[in-house]
């Protein structure tokens, strides 16, 4: 099987070190080490959770003003590994500590709501149009861990959903999944519907003072050319009309 790796490029000097390092943290990982985690892990779920009707409620009116919204591969140049065609769209409240003031100024309960989570570093609406498919790939590190509330999702829940290391779930309307995208994953909307999430990457739980290491890499990807490329990319697309 062949894996895209969408990959910061601070993370490349590292080398072959990256390895070790993402083992230790599935070993040290307070959460364990597998491919989805029950929600019930973490206390903050049923908070983000208990938001949902107004995170929709923002969603939609963000649709009924016709307010632009960029493909990822507009914004992020790595992304065109994954997609090309604007099937793929994302509307940032937050990347690596990056503020999108605009969008947040549009969607304040939604911002609430992600600020409820620790450990944040990563939070926007991801929008997958009718048909779109995500090729398998990998997550750049795995210091992290992957949230998708389900905002709008298909009828048919079964023609839309994601695999990671092998197990496929299905997203629903106001309900979390939780996963470990360094693990091979991959996404699709086969209805004819757009499917919704609001997408957060957070902090992956550790002990001392292997969170502290987390910490300082996670640092690191947010001074990358990779994030700054993308918020240069972002002020583009902005000042172009989109």
């Amino acid at each position: 099987m062949t894996v895209a790796v969408a990959e910061p490029r601070t993370l490349r000097f590292a080398g072959g070190l990256m390895p070790r390092v993402e083992s230790l943290l599935g070993r040290l990982s307070r959460v364990g080490n597998s491919a989805f985690f029950s929600p019930t892990m973490f206390p903050w779920v049923r908070r983000i959770e208990a938001w949902y009707p107004a995170v929709r409620g923002e969603l939609l009116n963000l649709f009924d003003s016709g307010v632009r919204v960029p493909g990822f591969e507009e914004i992020s140049d790595d992304q065109r590994k994954l997609s090309n065609d604007r099937g793929w769209k994302t509307f940032f409240l937050l990347g690596y500590g990056a503020r999108f003031e605009e969008n947040i100024a549009l969607c304040p309960a939604t911002w609430a709501a992600v600020r409820q989570v620790p450990g944040l570093t990563t939070a926007f609406f991801s929008i997958l149009e009718p048909g779109k498919r995500l090729p398998m790939h990998r997550g750049p590190y795995k210091g992290v861990l992957r949230y998708h509330l389900g905002v709008l999702v298909p009828d048919d829940e079964r023609l839309c959903g994601i695999e990671v290391a092998g197990q496929r779930r299905h997203w629903r309307e106001g309900h979390s999944l939780i996963f470990d995208d360094s693990f091979p994953h991959s996404a699709w909307n086969l209805s004819d519907e757009v499917r919704v999430v609001l997408f957060i990457d957070f902090a992956r739980p550790l002990p001392f003072p292997a969170n502290l290491v987390n910490r300082l890499f996670l640092k690191l990807i947010a001074r990358s050319g990779y994030v700054q490329e993308a918020k240069a990319n972002y002020r583009k697309w902005r000042a172009s009309g989109g």
